[in-house]
């Protein structure tokens, strides 16, 4: 009882980022390539970045809703491929195009109403021949359309990354559960139990998924999907030593499915 006063008393650490580096954390970009274009402009432009290590990290939803979900997969494809310090994360909307390739049915069904269409449209099947398919017809337009690549880069995401003092995940964690328990669905998929926790995690967690009109900052998380397949606005965290800040874009608005 003494042991559990002292903790609540005690002030946790700032989460902390070692010297030398510094980590851009960057939100669901949704298919919106020219809001990725702009943003990573703005960090190649970041006059506070000097000559510290700069790492990339992608905290998935790449992919649904906005126009340019190719185009989006393609250029983080070659970010990856360029530097062993860019990661990217799988997203729910990942794992829902995944699953449907695989015929799926409900993750069909979802895919359908979550921004798949635009998703489709973006790797070149016309609108008509979308509108016509049944479930297994999208199944058969997602493997004639999706390259195998693509695929097989979405398919070997991790779920998460641990820099320093911090964890980025998608959706978030499991409070009271070690990270190495984590289950995928809830490190992409996880809302209430997450968001309403207050105390401590095992260490300070960057997420995306839940959509708010500026980031969530909170004691022991911050959320930075700002719905930028809407709103034209797509934020990267910028974390070094124990100071944060952001970049944000002013992208034109968009459109797209509610379905998170």
């Amino acid at each position: 009882m003494v042991f559990s006063k002292l903790f609540r008393r005690t002030a946790a650490p700032a989460p902390h980022i070692a010297a030398g580096r510094i980590v851009y954390a960057i939100g669901d970009i949704h298919g919106r390539l020219d809001c990725l274009e702009d943003l990573l402009a703005r960090i190649d432009a970041d006059p506070d970045r000097g000559d510290r290590h700069v790492t990339l990290v992608f905290l998935g939803d790449l992919i649904d809703r906005g126009p340019d979900s190719c185009g989006v997969v393609e250029r983080i494809m070659a970010l990856c491929a360029a530097s062993a310090d860019v990661h990217c994360l799988c997203g729910n909307h990942e794992e829902l195009l995944l699953e449907a390739a695989a015929g799926a049915r409900q993750a069909l069904g979802i895919f359908n109403r979550a921004g798949g269409r635009e998703t489709l449209l973006s790797y070149g099947v016309d609108d008509a021949t979308y509108e016509r398919e049944d479930l297994k017809g999208v199944q058969r337009l997602i493997l004639d359309h999706v390259p195998a690549g693509h695929l097989d880069f979405l398919r070997a995401l991790p779920d998460k990354v641990v820099i320093d003092d911090y964890v980025m995940v998608h959706a978030g964690i499991r409070p009271g559960v070690a990270l190495d328990e984590q289950k995928a669905s809830d490190l992409r998929w996880i809302r209430a139990p997450f968001l309403d926790h207050s105390g401590r995690h095992e260490r300070f967690v960057v997420h995306g998924h839940t959509v708010t009109d500026e980031p969530d900052i909170r004691p022991n998380r911050i959320g930075i999907d700002t719905g930028a397949y809407r709103t034209g606005r797509l934020t990267a965290l910028v974390l070094e030593g124990d100071s944060r800040r952001f970049l944000t874009t002013a992208c034109p608005e968009g459109t797209g499915a509610s379905v998170d």
